[in-house]
């Protein structure tokens, strides 16, 4: 089963993904502090998330819903097309 190379680690995934989250919040004019507040994680783990991309999913899921992205996550992976035939068969058994 081939799958797509992937250039990139998984920690820069994640880093993307926090810049992209910090880059929401600053638009919104949240501060780490009152997204902090808002989201019920702490601080620490705000400044470390989008200093490097770490954070655990349940915090990520808090922040997504503190700043109105709750679909954006809810839709990962949703529309993800088969590569073959027996991925098909697979899922429905």
């Amino acid at each position: 089963m081939a799958r797509n190379i992937l250039w990139e680690t998984p920690q820069e995934i994640n880093y993307e993904i926090s810049k992209r989250v910090k880059n929401i919040r600053k638009r919104q004019k949240i501060s780490q502090q009152k997204l902090s507040e808002m989201s019920n994680v702490s601080y620490g783990s705000i400044k470390r998330f989008e200093t490097t991309g770490d954070i655990s999913l349940i915090s990520l899921t808090r922040i997504a819903v503190a700043l109105g992205l709750a679909d954006d996550l809810k839709n990962l992976f949703t529309d993800i097309p088969y590569t073959n035939i027996q991925e098909v068969i697979n899922e429905n058994r």
